[in-house]
Order: C-alpha cells, then structure tokens, then sequence
C-alpha cells in the first residue's frame, strides 16, 4: 500500500514509522531485526531503509604500497526492502539515490522494487562522497532529485528509458522526497530551497518527509511557507532524538541544523552517556507530543538501527 493511502485510511489519525539503515556487509541481518521487533507493537505501516553511497577505501598490497577502491560498505536495501515486508507483513520505503547510480542502473532497480510489490520509494540526490568538496552526480545518472523524481514518474506512465514498450503492468510507485525546515546546506535561502521542493513535488512526489529538527517552531513555519507556495502533499516531521553528547557538534556540522539553547544547555549538565540518552528521549517525547497535538499525519524517527530510545519514545506518544 502506498504511504499516501495509508495516511488517507488514518483519517486525521497521527502514524508511526521509522527508518533503519542497512548493516555493513559481513554483518548478521539478526541484529537489525532484534532492534525492529520491540517497535512493531506500534504498528508502522510502513519502514523506510536507507541507501549507502560508494566510497573510497585503501586496502594493503604489502610493502607500503595501498591500492584505493571504490566499494559500498552498506549493500542490500532492496532485500533488506524484500526481507521486511516479508517477515513483518509492513510495507518498506527503499531510498533511491542519485549519487553513484546511473539511470539505467535506478531503472533496474525500480524494475526489482516492481517484482517484489514494492509500493513507495524515497527519491534522494544523496551526500557528496566523502573525499569530493561537491555532490557530483555519476556519468549517466541523474544530476538532482527532481530529475530523479521525472524518472520514476515516467516508469510509472510505463516509459521507459530507451523505448515505450507495451506495457500490461505498469509501475505505480508513490514518491517520497526531502524537505529541510532549516533549507538545504547548499542551498542560498529557505524560499530558494522551497522552490526547489515545488519543482520535485511538481515533477511527481507524492509526499515529504523533512529533515531532523530539534525546534518544532521550524516545522510549523517550513509548512506553511510550503503551503503558500502551493505545495499540497503531506509533509511528515523527521524527528532525532539526541543520543551521545558528542551530537552537539556533529549534528549541526553535518546537518547544517540549529540546536535550541534549551536542549544544549540540558545535555551539557549530563553527567553520564545514559543522562544524555534520557534528555534525548524527553525532549523528542515533547516534540512529538506538539507535532500530534498539531494533527501531523506520521511522526517519523530516524533510529540509525537503534530501539531503544524511540521505544520509550513511541510508548509515551502512542
């Protein structure tokens, strides 16, 4: 079922889901089921998994000498995607990447998601490797979300890339994209980055889910700008909770985000790993709390494959 049906059937009731990222390769799957098990009591209907990007790494050819390759650490969405649906009858949000994909390599892909009646994905240009300055896009690939958004949009009209074949079965994807309350860290302005949401959501996105904030405030006002300019698609709250002290300092230098001062101050007086873990868990609580109040229609959590704190969390709000 797509993610728009599932919020239309909940008839103004608020959802919850959240997102899981793919463990590295050489891992047990075990691991990531045993952090997904105590989050079903609260019935998501659905699960987004990540998509790593390729990076570099150097790997010893003996006598000094490091030969650099290009690989993914984290492999396997897709049956991640598969594995889920199967095991937990939940629908899953596979995240489809420009960065490192060419378009033919997101139309197998897509094909692939079609087999296995997979009904959403999320549209993402993806992050700059992490040796470049600059995202930039793989030869034969998709320059940015937009494009990648038409590109789903036209396998979903039953076009093709290099025919318009006779098409019996077409896909019918629903297409998630990003929004970010506090704009894009390449992006000049909020109002240019919501122009650039319009674009996307004009080229066939069905809805958004935002980037993390810490400041519902951002949220309320990010809806409302996007309102103005026309933007109608249900836009869903991204929420983090905080987790370790030492995201006071990665969060808003990778994010680009504002903490509020509140929230620092709290975390700075923690005494222990597990002070900070708790601050986390009922500060997210309170802004869950106001996003239901609000009449959200999904709060979504990002667990980076941890349960715990959203556990406690979804147990209060829920």
């Amino acid at each position: 079922m797509k993610v728009t049906e599932h919020i239309e059937n909940a008839q103004g009731k608020t959802l919850f889901s959240f997102e899981i990222i793919p463990p590295q390769k050489g891992k047990s799957i075990q691991e990531l089921y045993d952090n997904i098990d105590p989050l079903m009591e609260f019935k998501p209907p659905f699960i987004d998994v990540t998509t790593s990007r390729e990076e570099y790494i150097y790997v010893d050819k003996g006598n000094g000498l490091l030969e650099k390759k290009l690989t993914r650490m984290r492999p396997g969405t897709l049956g991640i995607c598969a594995s889920i649906k199967h095991k937990y009858n939940v629908d899953t949000v596979p995240h489809v990447l420009c960065g490192g994909f060419t378009k033919e390599e997101t139309e197998y892909l897509l094909v692939d998601c079609h087999y296995l009646g997979i009904d959403n994905v999320m549209a993402l240009r993806g992050d700059a490797m992490k040796d470049e300055q600059s995202f930039i896009p793989k030869e034969g690939g998709n320059d940015f979300a937009t494009d990648l958004v038409h590109q789903i949009n036209q396998l979903n009209q039953g076009k093709y890339l290099h025919n318009v074949m006779d098409i019996d079965n077409k896909a019918n994807f629903c297409i998630g994209v990003a929004g970010y309350p506090e704009k894009h860290l390449e992006s000049p302005s909020l109002q240019s980055d919501l122009k650039r949401l319009k674009e996307k959501v004009d080229s066939g996105a069905d809805y958004v889910v935002t980037q993390m904030f810490f400041d519902n405030a951002k949220y309320f006002e990010f809806v409302a700008k996007a309102r103005e300019i026309g933007i109608t698609v249900p836009i869903i709250p991204g929420i983090k909770p905080i987790a370790v002290k030492r995201h006071l300092q990665i969060l808003p230098q990778i994010f680009r985000i504002d903490l509020p001062e509140d929230l620092i101050n709290a975390i700075e007086k923690c005494k222990t790993s597990a002070d900070v873990r708790q601050v986390g868990v009922e500060w997210s609580i309170q802004q869950s709390l106001e996003l239901k109040n609000a009449g959200v229609p999904v709060l979504h959590y990002y667990s980076m494959g941890k349960s715990e704190n959203i556990r406690q969390i979804a147990k209060a709000i829920f």
